[in-house]
């Protein structure tokens, strides 16, 4: 599980170089053709990851603890303009988050989790391993749809 970590790690720093590579008007703004933008995409990935990892499973209850989540979860959209101070505390928290869930992981927090689907893929994650791969290829959906959106800005 240590190179998943690195590499979920790894694509988050990248994430982050696209992020700081923009202006803050860049980050907010909503590209002809889609309905966010590059810094919800980011801020989707911070959220999700703990709200997937932590309530998902049952190891918390609810996603009051996770700040922005109403902001950034699913089925959400930019409604605000995003200021630096934000940005600049979700990059904090995508690395330290990823951080705490790998130490997590080692002290064996995650030994029995309750089982779910998520609505995008449907496949049932029956382990913290399998919600962890899914972490990887989540956070890459959105790194790609930002790309995406930077060309068009």
């Amino acid at each position: 599980m240590q190179e998943t970590f690195k590499f979920i790690l790894q694509a988050r720093q990248k994430f982050i170089e696209l992020v700081d590579s923009l202006s803050i008007e860049q980050l907010n703004k909503i590209p002809a053709g889609f309905n966010n933008n590059i810094i919800w995409n980011f801020g989707h990935i911070v959220v999700s990851t703990q709200t997937l990892v932590y309530v998902r499973t049952g190891i918390k209850a609810d996603t009051a603890w996770v700040k922005y989540n109403e902001d950034y979860r699913k089925d959400t959209k930019p409604t605000r303009f995003v200021e630096q101070a934000e940005i600049d505390e979700l990059k904090a928290i995508a690395i330290q988050s990823i951080e705490q869930i790998a130490k997590d992981y080692e002290n064996g927090l995650f030994g029995s989790i309750t089982s779910f689907s998520t609505a995008t893929y449907g496949y049932p994650m029956d382990t913290v391993e399998d919600v962890i791969a899914l972490t990887s290829g989540h956070d890459n959906v959105h790194y790609g749809y930002a790309l995406a959106q930077r060309r068009c800005l």
